[in-house]
């Protein structure tokens, strides 16, 4: 018995949001394995203190770009 073309198309929409649900799926997963290793490797800093010289290294960029 032939498959009527709704049949078909509801056969396509089902096999493509198949598709993208498991690579959205897939890609949720790796960015979270990416995310712990860098954790892993890399520990947060611990000191939130900014120096004069970095305030100063800021303010002489934002001044740059906005004369350029």
């Amino acid at each position: 018995m032939e498959e009527s073309l709704l049949e078909l198309g509801t056969m396509l929409m089902i096999a493509g949001m198949g598709t993208v649900f498991v690579f959205l799926t897939v890609l949720v997963g790796a960015m979270s394995l990416m995310a712990t290793a860098v954790r892993h490797f890399q520990p947060a800093v611990t000191n939130d203190e900014v120096t004069y010289e970095e305030v100063a290294a800021i303010a002489a960029a934002i001044r740059r770009h906005r004369q350029s």
